[in-house]
């Protein structure tokens, strides 16, 4: 069954939803109901109907998770759209954003408009509500340096909240939202950003260098939030595969965190090894170097297989026919050929939904 509440319910011919163009790794699935919100209102009706012992599922851009060739819960997409300005002064505004906003079009919204801060997280693909799920990063920002709060509903007890940053317990691709699955639906987001064109952070591979040309052709002598925008999305481009020309959902693999003595040690046999020091002596080390010197970088077990300019990247060659099954296969046998080389241990990045709707263990890394 397909509802959609803005509309009147409707069911198609098969009983069954096809989410195979849902989701950006191409997974074949099919669906027992499908509920999509265009307003908020519209889940506390939907909520106050529905049997409370059927399981949920939220699913929003589809970007982040691996979904099952069946998938018998009822799914809710979040689809409000709608960016407001909640307050402004000279050196900053505020704004508040529906959950049904692309991500990558919010942030070039956001640069046209003077508004600063989110132009290093350009490119990421997904919609607004579940960039705070996964605390999404990039090239040396987070959600949460610029993220102020959500609202969110709370399935189980059927009422609604506002979450500070703080309150949704951040960390690194982390958050309470990905701790607690199917618990929370975000409807929406705010975020304070700044105004001041001179501040960019462009200190992060190769930004710097492509952001300064930019920054000269337009005649500038340092680099603007545009142009730190604009190298990111070429440098992107360039590394990562477009998920509609060749399905896959973003980095596979988390950068792991190791302790000093570990990385010393390997540094020791491997001195081109890439690592990152971060707090408490650990150091994050590049996963996507990992699997490249492992042999594996545009190889993996078809039809699922590293990209062949970014190992990190796990793409789909047999689109809507690959199933989650086969994204297990090719990504134990990564993360073993990983281990077996540098003892490191690697983690998933997207989120691994079972047939029930819940985020489950299986096929682990």
């Amino acid at each position: 069954m397909i509802t959609d509440l803005c509309l009147d319910t409707s069911k198609q011919n098969d009983p069954l939803y096809d989410l195979s163009h849902a989701n950006t790794m191409a997974l074949a699935c099919l669906a027992d109901t499908v509920v999509t919100l265009t307003a908020e209102s519209q889940l506390d009706t939907f909520m106050a109907s529905t049997d409370s012992s059927q399981p949920l599922f939220v699913l929003s851009g589809g970007s982040n998770v691996l979904l099952p060739s069946k998938l018998h819960a009822i799914v809710l997409r979040p689809k409000m759209r709608g960016i407001t300005i909640t307050a402004q002064t000279q050196d900053y505004v505020e704004i508040e954003v529906m959950a049904g906003e692309n991500w990558h079009d919010l942030v070039i919204h956001t640069v046209d408009q003077g508004w600063y801060g989110l132009e290093n997280l350009a490119l990421i693909p997904g919609l607004t509500g579940a960039a705070p799920v996964q605390n999404i990063g990039a090239y040396g920002v987070q959600l949460e340096d610029y993220m102020q709060y959500v609202r969110a509903y709370h399935l189980p007890s059927k009422t609604w909240h506002q979450l500070t940053a703080a309150d949704c317990e951040f960390g690194y691709r982390d958050s309470l939202f990905k701790r607690t699955p199917n618990t929370w639906l975000i409807s929406r987001v705010g975020f304070r950003l700044h105004t001041d064109p001179t501040k960019v952070l462009a200190n992060y591979g190769d930004v710097q260098t492509v952001a300064q040309t930019y920054a000269e052709q337009q005649g500038r002598a340092l680099p603007a939030p545009r142009d730190v925008m604009h190298a990111i999305i070429d440098i992107r481009k360039q590394k990562l595969p477009d998920p509609q020309q060749l399905p896959n959902c973003g980095s596979f693999f988390q950068n792991p965190i190791i302790s000093q003595n570990q990385f010393e040690s390997l540094q020791s046999i491997y001195p081109n090894i890439v690592g990152y020091p971060m707090p408490t002596s650990t150091v994050k080390v590049a996963a996507g170097w990992l699997i490249e010197q492992a042999g594996l970088k545009g190889s993996g077990i078809e039809p699922i297989v590293t990209h062949k300019h970014q190992a990190l990247v796990l793409t789909n060659h047999t689109p809507y026919q690959a199933t989650q099954a086969d994204v297990a296969t090719a990504q134990n046998h990564i993360a073993s050929s990983v281990y077996d080389k540098f003892a490191i241990t690697l983690c998933r990045e997207p989120v691994w939904v079972n047939a029930d709707g819940t985020i489950g263990q299986e096929h682990a890394v």
